[in-house]
């Protein structure tokens, strides 16, 4: 593959949306450390590593789908901070900011999954 996944815009945010998880998860009641917590903080490394794995894999379809699963782990954690806002959880600025960054993540991983997916197309 031609990427350098450090290199790549939605590779570093999804690195500062896992800092940024991590630590609204500090203020998340103890009880969740096992549950919630715990879930969070792998969604939001599943994100990164996703498109670190993929971008080093042999085709361009290949890379598409570890994008596709980094979107899902995006989706995941979404959910989680949602499921978190219903409980009441945390800091809400905090959450709120964490909450706009995935769906900024999303949007361009979808973008990128889609021109990736593409070139191959082109290519074939």
């Amino acid at each position: 593959m031609a990427h350098n996944f450090k290199q790549l815009l939605i590779w570093q945010k999804s690195m500062d949306l896992a800092d940024l998880t991590f630590l609204y998860c500090k203020d998340l009641p103890k009880e969740e450390r096992y549950n919630l917590i715990d879930q969070m903080n792998r969604c939001s490394c599943s994100i990164p590593s996703n498109i670190a794995e993929g971008s080093g894999k042999r085709t361009k379809l290949q890379f598409a789908e570890y994008l596709s699963i980094s979107l899902c782990s995006s989706y995941e954690l979404e959910t989680q901070l949602l499921i978190s806002e219903r409980r009441k959880y945390g800091k809400q600025e905090l959450l709120n900011r964490t909450l706009n960054l995935v769906t900024e993540i999303q949007k361009m991983i979808f973008s990128f999954r889609e021109k990736v997916a593409s070139e191959k197309a082109i290519l074939s």
